[in-house]
């Protein structure tokens, strides 16, 4: 992360994002780009963000859950499109609430990447280690 606050995504993660996103026609490939707890932010492909807007839309709009994800998603959540050389800007509400500076962690998460804090990133991966539980949880769904 720049001192301007933008991303600039290793290539494989930009081509594999790329490939799930759809341009408009003039090679402007959009994204949406949020968080759902202000710890960390969410880029995903406009494509996979509409699919799961249209799946909350079939929840009650008076269920709390739906309510609350929703405006955490709005809240931080922005439209965009990387700049030239390939960069997102993370909006300052963002880039402040998961203190997104400096050095991050990208992780590819199938359809969508999550961009973290790295030294919050891995003081959580110290504080919550895959166990063996979660690894049994996992083979019982087939994993």
């Amino acid at each position: 992360m720049d001192e301007k606050g933008r991303l600039k995504l290793p290539t494989t993660f930009k081509a594999d994002l790329d490939s799930l996103a759809k341009g408009d026609g003039q090679g402007n490939v959009r994204h949406y780009l949020t968080s759902l707890d202000g710890k960390s932010a969410r880029l995903y492909p406009m494509p996979v963000w509409e699919a799961f807007e249209a799946r909350l839309a079939q929840l009650p709009s008076t269920n709390p859950a739906r309510r609350k994800l929703l405006e955490f998603t709005a809240y931080y959540g922005s439209e965009v499109e990387p700049d030239a050389q390939g960069r997102f800007v993370i909006p300052p509400i963002l880039r402040e609430a998961a203190q997104l500076t400096g050095e991050v962690a990208i992780l590819g998460q199938l359809d969508h990447l999550a961009v973290w804090n790295r030294g919050h990133f891995e003081r959580r991966m110290a504080a919550e280690p895959l166990t063996t539980e979660d690894l049994a949880q996992l083979a019982d769904l087939g994993i």
